[in-house]
C-alpha cells in the first residue's frame, strides 16, 4: 500500500530543547526562500487601563542580542538594556497602540490584532514573512505563522515583546503623572490590589477599560 502525505507542514516542531536555536523559525523561513522576517508580539491585553500596544521586529540574521529574551522574564531594568540594543541593531521596528476606548468598543483580541497590524505597516522596510506569537493570525496580506509560546522560541519573537513591554510601560508611567492617586507607574494598570484599592476610592479614570471585570 502507497500511503501519500499531503500538505505537509512548512515548520515542523523544534525537537528537544537541550540544543535550542533561538533562530530555528527565522532559519526555516530564510530556507523557504524569505529574507525580511519580522517577529510580532503584543503588550496590555490583560490591565484594567490603557492601551494594547504591539511591537514588530526584524533583527539581521541570527545577530547576536545579549539578555534578550522572553520579556516577562525579564526585570524592568533588563528590558531597558535589551531595548535599546534592539533599537540599535534592529533592520526596523514597528510599533502599534490601540486605545482602551477602542478596546471597549470591540474585544481585547480584535484591538489586539489591530495593534499587531499597525505595528507592521510601520515597518520600512515591510516583511517578506511574519511570526507572530501566539495562535491568532494578524489582518494582513503577508506569509505568517503563528507560534505558542513564541516569545520564549523565536529570537524575533522575543525581540518585539520587549519592544511592546516597554513602550506601554513608558505610556503607563506618563499617564501616572495624570492620574498619580492610582499608581499606573507600579502596576502599569494591572489589576493589582493596589489598583483594585485605588478603584474602590476613587473610581475608574478616563484611560480605564470600561467593559473589564475590575472597573464597573
Amino acid at each position: 500500500m502507497i500511503i501519500q502525505e499531503h500538505n505537509l507542514p512548512l515548520f515542523t516542531e523544534p525537537g528537544p530543547y537541550t540544543d535550542f536555536d533561538p533562530f530555528y523559525h527565522e532559519s526555516i523561513a530564510r530556507n523557504n526562500g524569505h529574507r525580511l522576517i519580522a517577529g510580532v508580539d503584543e503588550a496590555g491585553r490583560g490591565p484594567l487601563a490603557g492601551p494594547v500596544t504591539a511591537a514588530a521586529v526584524i533583527i539581521p540574521e541570527r545577530i547576536s542580542l545579549s539578555g534578550v529574551k522572553d520579556s516577562k522574564k525579564m526585570s524592568a531594568t533588563a528590558r531597558e538594556k535589551a531595548y535599546a540594543l534592539i533599537d540599535e541593531k534592529a533592520i526596523a521596528i514597528g510599533i502599534g497602540v490601540v486605545s482602551h476606548r477602542a478596546i471597549d468598543q470591540s474585544d481585547i483580541l480584535s484591538a489586539s490584532l489591530a495593534a499587531m497590524k499597525l505595528a507592521l505597516q510601520c515597518l520600512e522596510p515591510a516583511p517578506d514573512f511574519v511570526l507572530i506569537d501566539g495562535i491568532h493570525k494578524v489582518p494582513v496580506d503577508i506569509p505568517q505563522m503563528c507560534i505558542k509560546r513564541g516569545d520564549q522560541l523565536s529570537m524575533s519573537i522575543s525581540a518585539a515583546s520587549i519592544i511592546a513591554k516597554v513602550y506601554r510601560d513608558r505610556i503607563m508611567c506618563s499617564y501616572h503623572n495624570q492620574f498619580p492617586e492610582y499608581g499606573f507607574d507600579r502596576h502599569k494598570g494591572y489589576g493589582t490590589r493596589y489598583h483594585l484599592s485605588a478603584l474602590r476610592r476613587h473610581g475608574p479614570c478616563r484611560i480605564h477599560r470600561l467593559t473589564f471585570k475590575g472597573t464597573r
